[in-house]
Order: C-alpha cells, then sequence, then structure tokens
C-alpha cells in the first residue's frame, strides 16, 4: 500500500526533474519560433499542412509534428506535478527514467491522436465549404460554432469530472499503478491522463486548431490558462468565466 510517504523524493531530484521539463517545455517554443520564421512555416498551419499542392500523407506528418511541439509547448507544464509525482513513486526502481518516458509517451499519443483526427475533420471542413457556397460566403459560422461549443463545455459535468482528475496527481497516481507489471502501467497511466487531459482541454484546443497553430501569442494565453486552472488552488474559478467570455466571442463573430 503506497502512501503520500513514499511520494517524498529528495528535492534535488524534483529539482532536476521540473527543470528538465520545463527545459523541454522551452526546446518546443523554441522549436515553434524558429519553424513559423522559416520558409517551411505554412506546414503549421492546418490549410498549408493539407493544402492541394501536399501529399496528404506529407500534410499530416507535418501538422502532426507541429501538433505535438504545441502540446509540448503548452500543455507539458501542466502536468509537472502528476509526472514529478511519479517519478518519486517509481525513484527506486530499477530503471525510473524508463517509466518517466513510458507515462510522457502515453500523454503524447493520446494528443497526437487528437491532433490528427482534428486535422481529418478539419479537410472534411474545407470540403464542405467548397461544396457549399452558402457556407463558403459565411466562413464565420465555423469559428462561431467552434468557439461557442468551447465557451459551453466549460459547463459540461464531464468537463467538470476531468478537470477534477487532472487537478488531483497524487490520487491519480495512487490510484492506478500497483507495480505488477510496471512498464505496461506506466504507458497506461499516461494513456489516461492523456484522455482525462485531452477531456477537459479539447475544446479550447479546437480553438487553438481554428487560428493557427503557429499562433505562439494565443497559445502562451491558452497554455496559462490551462496551467493555472489545473494546478493553482483558486484555477476553478476560472472555468465558468472563460466560458461565458468564449460564448460571447462566439455571439461577436457570428454577428460581426
Amino acid at each position: 500500500m503506497f502512501s503520500p510517504a513514499h511520494l517524498r523524493a529528495p528535492g534535488r531530484d524534483r529539482a532536476i526533474l521540473t527543470g528538465s521539463l520545463v527545459a523541454i517545455a522551452g526546446l518546443a517554443w523554441l522549436a515553434l519560433w524558429l519553424w513559423e520564421g522559416s520558409p517551411y512555416g505554412h506546414y503549421l498551419h492546418h490549410e498549408g499542412a493539407g493544402g492541394v499542392s501536399t501529399s496528404v500523407a506529407v500534410g499530416a506528418a507535418a501538422f502532426t509534428a507541429g501538433w505535438t511541439l504545441m502540446i509540448v509547448a503548452m500543455m507539458l507544464p501542466s502536468s509537472v506535478p502528476l509526472v514529478v509525482t511519479f517519478a518519486a513513486l517509481v525513484g527506486r526502481r530499477a530503471r525510473p527514467g524508463q517509466l518517466v518516458m513510458l507515462l510522457l509517451l502515453g500523454y503524447l499519443l493520446v494528443w497526437g491522436g487528437f491532433g490528427l483526427a482534428a486535422w481529418a475533420a478539419d479537410r472534411g471542413v474545407h470540403a464542405a465549404v467548397d461544396a457549399l457556397p452558402w457556407l463558403s460566403a459565411h466562413p464565420q459560422l465555423i469559428l462561431g460554432a467552434t468557439l461557442l461549443g468551447a465557451g459551453l463545455w466549460q459547463f459540461s459535468p464531464l468537463r467538470d469530472r476531468c478537470l477534477d482528475e487532472c487537478r488531483s496527481p497524487l490520487g491519480f497516481v495512487l490510484n492506478r499503478w500497483r507495480g505488477v507489471s510496471e512498464r505496461r502501467e506506466a504507458l497506461a497511466m499516461g494513456l489516461a491522463h492523456g484522455a482525462f487531459c485531452v477531456g477537459c482541454c479539447w475544446s479550447l484546443m479546437l480553438v487553438m486548431f481554428g487560428v493557427g497553430i503557429s499562433s505562439l501569442t494565443a497559445m502562451l494565453v491558452l497554455g496559462a490558462l490551462t496551467a493555472i486552472e489545473k494546478n493553482l488552488p483558486q484555477g476553478r474559478r476560472l472555468t465558468r468565466p472563460l466560458g461565458v467570455v468564449l460564448v460571447l466571442a462566439a455571439v461577436y463573430v457570428i454577428a460581426a
């Protein structure tokens, strides 16, 4: 049976891991910034990654790479408490670093799958716009619907459940770790964490997707809001006001 006492890693180890995760996120931000300013920056936009001059495979691969960098830059910092908690739990195992990497791999696999699905759905939306002149003449309806869906999702009980899981790293780790098949459990925990994180933030990521993943300012704002909501004691107070702001933004976009 595990208790919080088992998760008290030495302060130096916690600082090194936290610093490493923050450095990885910082490198992801730098890579996105350099990519945006390069001749290949158009691949960071879903339109550019799926254009007619680009094969489906190349477009999907390019966008997935950019999307994964975005997730590392935006979402990894908000997961630092859970990763550090898990690392403390497995610190005396034979290969603790491998287990932490499997946890992160599972997390990124879920988010990568979501990004690829969003890219594929976006191709369908563009096909619908091309086929329907009325929709092509009113593109604001698509952005408005995205903002409205994101705003309403902020009031969903299911989202509250996902947010509770993300805000309780200690309980999340203790409830899912048995230590019997450690590599499988580490990967499964990463997949579960990714699933709850997607459940909490998928609507905001769709807003990010609509803006374009090369919009670093929007990424910074959404990343900061996500980290605050998940990790600070008063973070839950952001949920409903953010939903109201998104709904009002949808009304403005459609009306304007």
